[in-house]
């Protein structure tokens, strides 16, 4: 079975083409840095008839997860550049429904990121910690610190992942606000731990800082792994960035 290692700001995946349902064991084997590929989780790129494509995606601990904006871009660019599409633009399929992507001839990928939903209380009180919750599909909570360099991101985050307030865990995301037009983030990933980049966590924090009056609905959000430019439009949130093949192999 051929695989393609890929990344988006170095948020890395084993990218397989389907159909296919890898099992929870073998997505941790494949993933295992050490003794596998390495990855921070495994995409799985169906080709459909009318020109779409569907993506699946599951987390380094084996999990499923609902959606992987950083992914989106790499299953975009991987249908593309196997012809699987009429044109540049076209339709990914994921669990939460159709996401449009256009690929530009640099190789950059737009996407629709998702609709940002908010609970009711705006600000929950977790382990002392004021945090915003925030919906994209896949859950977060973002907070705001002054510097993310000294952030304690390895040291909250998991403890806010797996707080009482979100019984399904959540992603965490710790925001520096740099000026109207750009933030820092840093991001503690459901399931993987502190990654290079998260898209939809990239997102969730810039709806949060627009929100609470802190920046602009255009902006970039600097990840660990390089910069995101994320686009606002009401509850609709959109996101442009690289998408790169690293290697190819196949598994044994």
């Amino acid at each position: 079975m051929k695989f393609v290692k890929m990344e988006g700001l170095g948020n890395d995946f084993v990218v397989l083409e389907g159909p296919l349902e890898p099992t929870p064991e073998q997505v941790v084997g494949w993933c295992d840095r050490r003794r596998g590929i390495g990855a921070d989780g495994v995409l799985v790129a169906t080709r459909i008839d009318d020109g779409r494509v569907r993506m699946a995606y599951w987390n380094a601990d084996g999990g499923r997860a609902e959606m992987c904006g950083n992914g989106l871009r790499c299953v975009a660019r991987f249908a593309y550049d196997r012809g699987w599409t009429d044109g540049r633009s076209f339709v990914v399929q994921t669990d939460l429904g159709d996401y449009p992507v256009k690929v530009r001839k640099s190789g950059r990928v737009r996407a629709m990121l998702g609709h940002a939903v908010a609970p009711d209380e705006s600000t929950l009180s977790v382990v002392g910690t004021d945090v915003h919750p925030m919906s994209m599909g896949n859950p977060h909570a973002v907070l705001f610190v002054a510097n993310t360099n000294e952030a304690p991101v390895k040291s909250l985050g998991p403890v806010i992942e797996v707080a009482e307030s979100f019984p399904d865990r959540t992603n965490v995301e710790f925001v520096e606000v740099t000026d109207r037009n750009r933030i820092e983030v840093r991001t503690w990933e459901r399931g993987v731990g502190e990654t290079l980049a998260c898209g939809t966590g990239a997102g969730a924090a810039a709806v949060v800082a627009h929100r609470e009056g802190l920046a602009d609905g255009t902006l970039t959000v600097g990840l660990l792994g390089g910069d995101l430019d994320i686009e606002i439009d009401g509850d609709t949130v959109w996101m442009e960035g690289p998408a790169t093949s690293v290697f190819e192999g196949k598994l044994s």
